[in-house]
C-alpha cells in the first residue's frame, strides 16, 4: 500500500449526512505501518484522519492491507509503527464503541435472531428487558420484526446481513468498521442493503470505515474514497445519490478509482 499523501489527508471531507454527527468518533492514523508482527508489513506509512460522522470507503486490490487497516482501527492488531487514535486517545484494545461488520455474518447458529442481536448488550450486562426491547426495535428498523424467534439458517443471506447490521448498531457504537459486508450478496440484494445502511446510519451519527472491492459501491456510499493502491483520499461529489452516477464529476472520479486498481 502506498503512503497516504499529506495533501490528500488535509482535504476537507464532505459534510456527513447524519444529523447527530457529534456522536461519531474521530479516528486517526499517524505515521502508521500496518502488518502482523510475524508477517510482511504493508508498505506505508499511513497518515489519515477520519472525521466524526464521516463515511469513508476504502478501495484497493486484494492483499493491499484493507482488512489489516480495519483490524488495527478495531484494536485487534497493534500497528508495527506509529499511533492509532480515537478522539486523540491511543487505541490499544477492542472497545464497545467500535463495531466490526464482516462479509460473512458470523451469527451464532444456536441463538435466535433476537438473541444474536442482544449479544453485545448481554456482554455489557445491559438488563434483560432493556436489551430485548433494543433488539426488537433494531429488528424492526432492518425489516425483520417478524423473524425474531427464527434461527440464522432459516434466513436468506441478505436477511442474515440485516441481522448482523442490527447486532452491530444495537450497542450504539460511535464507529462502525465494515469489511465488504455486502460482497457475497447478489446485485439486487446488495443495492437494497446499501440503501438500508444509508437510511439507518442517517440517524446514528456514527463514523464508518467501509472496505469494498466494488467501485460503484465505494462512490455511492462514501463521503470520501481512500485508494490504498495509490495513497490518495478523494472527495465524492455526490455521496449517496444514485441519480448522479452519470454526472461528469462522478464519472471522472470513477475513472480515477478504476485507474488506481
Amino acid at each position: 500500500m502506498s503512503t497516504v499523501s499529506p495533501s490528500a489527508v488535509s482535504a476537507k471531507p464532505s459534510a456527513p449526512t447524519a444529523p447527530s454527527a457529534s456522536a461519531g468518533a474521530e479516528l486517526s492514523l499517524h505515521g502508521v505501518r500496518l502488518g502482523h508482527p510475524d508477517g510482511v508489513a504493508v508498505p506505508g506509512p499511513v497518515d489519515l484522519r477520519i472525521a466524526p460522522g464521516e463515511l469513508l470507503t476504502v478501495v484497493g486490490p486484494s492483499g493491499c492491507g484493507k482488512t489489516t487497516l480495519l483490524r488495527t482501527l478495531a484494536g485487534l492488531l497493534p500497528p508495527l509503527e506509529g499511533r492509532v487514535t480515537q478522539d486523540g486517545e491511543p487505541i490499544r484494545r477492542p472497545g464497545a464503541d467500535r463495531a466490526l461488520v464482516f462479509q460473512h455474518d458470523a451469527l451464532l447458529p444456536w441463538r435466535s435472531v433476537r438473541a444474536n442481536v442482544e449479544l453485545p448488550l448481554a456482554i455489557r450486562r445491559v438488563p434483560r428487558a432493556e436489551r430485548r426491547r433494543s433488539a426488537e426495535e433494531w429488528l424492526e428498523r432492518v425489516g425483520l420484526g417478524g423473524h425474531a424467534r427464527k434461527l440464522p439458517h432459516q434466513l436468506s443471506g441478505g436477511q442474515r446481513q440485516r441481522v448482523q447490521l442490527a447486532r452491530a448498531l444495537a450497542a450504539r457504537p460511535r464507529a462502525v468498521l465494515m469489511d465488504e459486508p455486502f460482497g457475497a450478496l447478489d446485485a439486487h440484494t446488495r443495492a437494497g442493503m446499501q440503501d438500508l445502511l444509508v437510511e439507518i446510519l442517517r440517524g446514528t451519527g456514527a463514523t464508518v470505515v467501509f472496505v469494498t472491492h466494488d467501485v460503484d459501491e465505494a462512490i455511492h456510499l462514501g463521503d470520501r474514497v481512500a485508494l490504498f493502491a495509490t495513497g490518495d483520499v478523494l472527495d465524492v461529489p455526490h455521496p449517496r445519490a444514485r441519480d448522479a452516477r452519470r454526472a461528469p464529476d462522478t464519472a471522472a472520479l470513477r475513472r480515477r478509482v478504476l485507474d488506481s486498481l
